[in-house]
């Protein structure tokens, strides 16, 4: 690959923090927000559960002090977190409309919402994430908007594993179709190609005699357009994350999370979570990354403006790529209108918009708990507990003291996640590396809210691609860390089983 085309692609895949392999040396130890008293009571309060006969303190309040008690309709995810100021609502509502927002083809008259594309996945930021909940596979005669393919090789070259090991890229995009595949395209120009997903139904036998079906993938790319993809790109399905308590999670400090991290599994409970450590380009800092299936983000802002440029094609002053995810290659794609402005700044999306959308990604409320007391929930958390599961579902945090928004300083919260990688197993396993995720680790998925997830949008399709159906196929798709707790799930009696699905579904 020439240099020129190399260093063009290697900007593509700049993440907020760029991904690093090594040591933690920047990231502080322990908290160093609190006193000593506030330390003692955090630790106190973040104990995991011991008594499974009632409901602990603050526990139907998922998103501290933000959490929505609104109806849990199909607004539950769409809703302001409770505790921000009026001034801040108004903002939380400007941002949603820039969230909503739908951008069209360069030029145009209507200049503040063009540029978007060359190629693109979606119009809008709601698009894919409808009702600001989770993706879905395509099923049926329905488009794949809520989830793509992510493409990415590894180094082949002295000069590519050089960034890698450096730091400089957490992996390679493909030379020609750069780093996720592009199933749309503005009139006159031909979409890279579209996802094609087969499935094989597979039995699993649960204690009792229930038989359980899980369907396996395979994917593949139809009409490739610009030629074959490189040999050794991979592809990796992704559907989109529900969007609530984003801005919680950014405020948990990292060293709550490190703390959780044993990457050599020195305690021998074949639990061995590692942090994503990622290098800041601006401060030479290394921070934890938290977002993104393979915890590849560190700060909602940049996943954002990632999301503007690979997902719709839209420029920001944090990812300035006009073309989106045009490479060199696609000379005719680079060569169209972009929707840059001058009288309007240098970028299709300036800082007032990267500014509003980052502001209401941030204060999405958690919604509350629902039924914490019933019996059967109380004893579906306690199997949760006593089948490994909080192992990695971490159940609680509390934010940091010094946290940049009011709202989310020292807040209780139960996200039920470490944000640590894991090796999910072969089954689960996609072949590609991001930083220093393997081909077969994962970031822990938070499950607050994932019992509302069919009254938002209407499915209950789960794991990083949907395909697990409902609750019990998630859970069967474990392997690797989670393999014991899997089996302890499969071998318990149904009613201990229906007693952990129950627990989930009041998330």
């Amino acid at each position: 690959m020439r240099r020129s085309i190399f260093l063009v692609l290697a900007a593509t895949m700049m993440a907020a923090t760029s991904g690093l392999a090594g040591s933690a040396e920047t990231i502080p130890a322990v908290r160093d927000d609190l006193t000593p008293k506030d330390l003692k009571r955090v630790q106190a309060v973040t104990r995991p559960a011991t008594d499974f006969s009632k409901p602990e303190d603050f526990e139907t309040m998922q998103g501290g002090a933000g959490t929505s008690k609104k109806l849990p309709n199909q607004d539950a995810f769409s809703q302001p977190a409770a505790n921000i100021t009026f001034e801040e609502q108004g903002t939380f509502k400007l941002g949603n409309g820039m969230f909503r927002k739908v951008w069209v083809t360069a030029p145009t008259s209507t200049q503040a919402s063009d540029g978007l594309g060359p190629l693109f996945n979606a119009r809008a930021c709601q698009s894919c994430h409808l009702k600001d909940g989770r993706g879905h596979p395509p099923e049926g005669a329905a488009d794949a908007t809520s989830m793509f393919l992510r493409l990415a090789r590894d180094a082949s070259t002295e000069e590519e594993r050089k960034s890698l090991a450096d730091g400089v890229l957490l992996n390679l995009p493909d030379p020609i179709y750069g780093t996720q595949l592009q199933d749309l395209a503005v009139p006159g120009l031909d979409a890279e190609g579209k996802m094609r997903i087969t499935y094989e139904e597979m039995p699993v036998m649960l204690e009792g005699g229930e038989t359980v079906s899980l369907r396996k993938p395979t994917y593949a790319i139809d009409d490739l357009a610009y030629g074959p993809l490189h040999p050794d790109t991979t592809l990796s399905p992704r559907v989109t994350p529900q969007m609530i308590g984003l801005g919680l999670v950014e405020d948990i400090h990292p060293a709550d999370l490190l703390a959780h991290a044993d990457p050599d599994d020195a305690n021998s409970d074949g639990i061995s979570g590692k942090a994503q450590i990622l290098r800041d380009p601006l401060s030479g800092e290394t921070r934890v990354g938290r977002f993104g299936w393979k915890a590849q983000e560190v700060f909602i802002r940049r996943q954002s403006a990632d999301a503007f440029a690979g997902d719709i094609g839209i420029s920001s002053p944090d990812a300035p790529r006009p073309f989106g995810d045009c490479t060199e290659s696609q000379t005719k794609c680079r060569a169209l209108p972009n929707g840059i402005q001058e009288r309007l700044g240098k970028d299709e999306a300036p800082d007032p918009i990267m500014d509003l959308v980052t502001f209401y990604s941030q204060n999405l409320a958690v919604p509350a708990r629902r039924d914490v007391g019933d019996a059967q929930v109380l004893r579906g958390k306690q199997v949760f507990y006593e089948t490994g599961c909080a192992s990695c579902h971490m159940p609680k945090f509390v934010t940091r003291r010094d946290a940049p928004n009011k709202a989310h300083r020292f807040q209780l919260i139960w996200p039920y996640s470490d944000f640590l990688l894991h090796d999910m197993g072969e089954g689960l396993a996609d072949g590609q590396k991001v930083g220093a995720a393997t081909g077969m680790e994962w970031r822990t998925p938070p499950l607050w809210g994932i019992g509302l997830t069919k009254t938002v949008v209407g499915h209950t399709f789960f794991l990083h691609d949907g395909r697990a159906r409902n609750l019990t196929e998630a859970i069967l798709w474990h392997g690797g860390e989670a393999q014991t707790a899997r089996d302890s799930y499969a071998g318990l009696l149904k009613e201990d089983r229906d007693a952990l699905v129950r627990f989930l579904e009041s998330l």
